[in-house]
């Protein structure tokens, strides 16, 4: 693959701190395109054009993010003086919407926690681990990789708060509530002092996957008779934020609290909140009866 792809993602590194995630998926769409086309730097707006119809069996979301990374590659090319046009205005324009997020409800919520404390009561490591990634999962917002990958100094002894590392790079304090601390404080004296992440990975080299984060969850959700497919760690990530602003919470407060670097994205929940409020109109109004 051509190393103008290379380097275009190595200024969104350094430049705009692109998180390790994001860089990935650039590189897919870019390195797919290139294959299609060969090489991108070459490409007329007529070859872009014909992307349309090779991608036109993707979702509507997945092709907006391939053309996203296209312009954003051509864009560096003028930039950098690589080319004097930029042929991306030929690249089609999907309309997407966000979907709404999928949510668990309160009681199976509360049947998650049921099921993890109970097995967490032996003070076994693999059980109370479990019980501490659902605390912080549900209980502050934490995204998959950040959980996965928290170091063990970012617990601090007598703050009630993370030192969290998002996207691109930007740190932010995340609240711990009393329950997640409790249950902090057992997993920590479980042992692991010399372990580098809170949650190393067996071999000790690394930390937990995100891959195995989700097993657990899964796992966990079919035991407390819950369907696996309804839950994952985005999902708890989704629950604790609508059931925060269902509770009264700020909109902007909910943006620090998740990380969002633009309040467009968290808006999204008070959509969910709306979707809720007519769902119960349609049930419990009068008229709905009639």
């Amino acid at each position: 693959m051509s190393s103008d792809i290379d380097s275009f993602l190595a200024m969104l590194a350094a430049e705009r701190g692109a998180a390790a995630n994001t860089l990935a998926a650039y590189r897919r769409d870019l390195e797919g395109a290139e294959e299609q086309l060969g090489a991108l730097i070459a490409a007329d707006g007529v070859a872009l054009a014909s992307l349309g119809t090779a991608w036109s069996h993707l979702a509507p979301a997945s092709l907006a993010r391939k053309c996203s990374a296209l312009r954003q590659f051509y864009a560096f090319l003028q930039d950098e003086g690589l080319r004097a046009d930029d042929p991306s205005g030929s690249l089609p324009r999907p309309r997407s919407r966000r979907p709404l997020p999928r949510l668990l409800s309160h009681a199976e919520i509360a049947a998650l926690f049921a099921r993890a404390e109970e097995e967490a009561a032996g003070d076994r490591a693999e059980t109370v681990r479990l019980l501490v990634l659902l605390e912080l999962l549900y209980g502050s917002g934490l995204r998959a990789t950040e959980l996965v990958s928290l170091p063990r100094n970012a617990v601090p002894r007598d703050a009630p708060f993370l030192t969290v590392t998002g996207k691109g790079g930007q740190q932010r304090m995340v609240p711990v509530g009393a329950r997640a601390q409790a249950a902090l404080a057992r997993w920590l004296a479980l042992g692991g002092a010399g372990a580098r992440h809170l949650f190393p990975s067996r071999a000790g080299t690394g930390h937990l996957t995100r891959v195995r984060l989700f097993q657990l969850l899964r796992e966990l959700a079919g035991r407390a008779g819950i369907d696996p497919e309804k839950v994952s760690p985005h999902v708890l990530r989704h629950a604790f934020a609508t059931h925060l602003l269902e509770g009264g919470a700020d909109l902007r407060v909910l943006q620090t609290l998740l990380g969002h670097a633009d309040i467009a994205t968290t808006q999204i929940y008070t959509h969910v909140d709306s979707a809720r409020l007519v769902a119960l109109v349609n049930a419990r109004h009068p008229l709905a009866r009639s």
